[in-house]
């Protein structure tokens, strides 16, 4: 949980102890299909795509990697980045924008990650603050539903899933690639931190993942927010066991079960061993669920 927690109040980048830390991280480069790598460091998964026309990214990770996510980038193609795409507002995710956005790259999101951007945020799951975001680190063109990018001979859509992550959270298809990045509506063989205060909730993840699925077939190709590159298969798996969580916590929530009751059932436990180690504890990830599904 402290890693979870290092990695998301650092949405205007990182100082200190923090910054120290990616002194050691080394950005890896993983093909995904022709023209398309995943990148991965300290924080989400970075979606990259090259090809004749620019270079078109999702997501930069933390400021202090900005110059090793661009040496990464200049390995497999000396085009410009044209496009930064950010799946939702957490600093793991958005902390290199400045960087990036004062290079002249067009920074893309939904309507309320430049919102949420633009003011301090308050994480209450962690008791932190997160400072608003410089004006270069925001994101200059916004959209409310779905937006389209043609480049490098695809169709990219970015389309808006509601409430899940948070309320911000976009999920990418490159339509004749066959791949998608998924941003954290997707953490791959562990579970997912939901941001309540965000807007986020159990609902929302498991509507939005089962919307990802739709554009998926057998051979399609999938960036997880967190975790190692999957397919179709691994998040079907990963939306029964949403589904599997969600519903035993809703029957103690309609037995009028407190939290401590709830949490004593064990609601997760057939999943726990396979489920549990990632950044989410079970327990707080019950605890999620359950607060997420009793809201006013």
């Amino acid at each position: 949980m402290k890693r979870l927690i290092a990695t998301l109040v650092a949405a205007a980048g990182l100082s200190g102890p923090l910054a120290a830390q990616q002194d050691t991280v080394r950005i890896q480069t993983l093909p995904v299909a022709a023209g398309i790598y995943m990148l991965l460091g300290s924080g989400g998964n970075i979606g990259l795509a090259v090809g004749d026309d620019a270079i078109f990214l999702i997501d930069d990770q933390f400021a202090p990697l900005s110059q090793r996510i661009t040496d990464a980038i200049r390995a497999v193609s000396d085009k410009p980045v044209r496009f930064l795409l950010n799946t939702h507002w957490h600093g793991d995710h958005t902390g290199g924008n400045e960087n990036f956005g004062k290079a002249g790259v067009v920074i893309v999101a939904h309507d309320n990650v430049r919102q949420r951007m633009s003011v301090e945020q308050f994480m209450a799951r962690f008791n932190q603050k997160v400072p608003a975001s410089p004006k270069a680190a925001l994101p200059v063109i916004t959209f409310s539903d779905m937006v389209t990018f043609h480049i490098n001979g695809d169709d990219i859509h970015a389309i808006h899933v509601k409430n899940a992550h948070t309320d911000g959270d976009a999920v990418v298809h490159w339509q004749k690639s066959n791949v998608m990045h998924l941003g954290d509506v997707f953490f791959n063989g562990m579970y997912p931190f939901i941001d309540l205060g965000s807007g986020g909730s159990i609902n929302g993840m498991i509507a939005a993942a089962s919307t990802a699925l739709g554009y998926a077939n057998d051979s399609t190709r999938i960036i997880p927010g967190h975790g190692p590159l999957a397919g179709k298969a691994d998040l079907v798996a990963y939306i029964a066991v949403l589904t599997g969580v969600r519903d035993n916590v809703l029957r103690l929530v309609a037995q009028k079960k407190t939290v401590a009751q709830v949490l004593a059932a064990k609601p997760s436990a057939a999943w726990d061993e396979k489920w549990g180690k990632g950044f989410m504890k079970p327990d707080d990830f019950v605890t999620t669920v359950y607060e997420s599904l009793t809201a006013k």
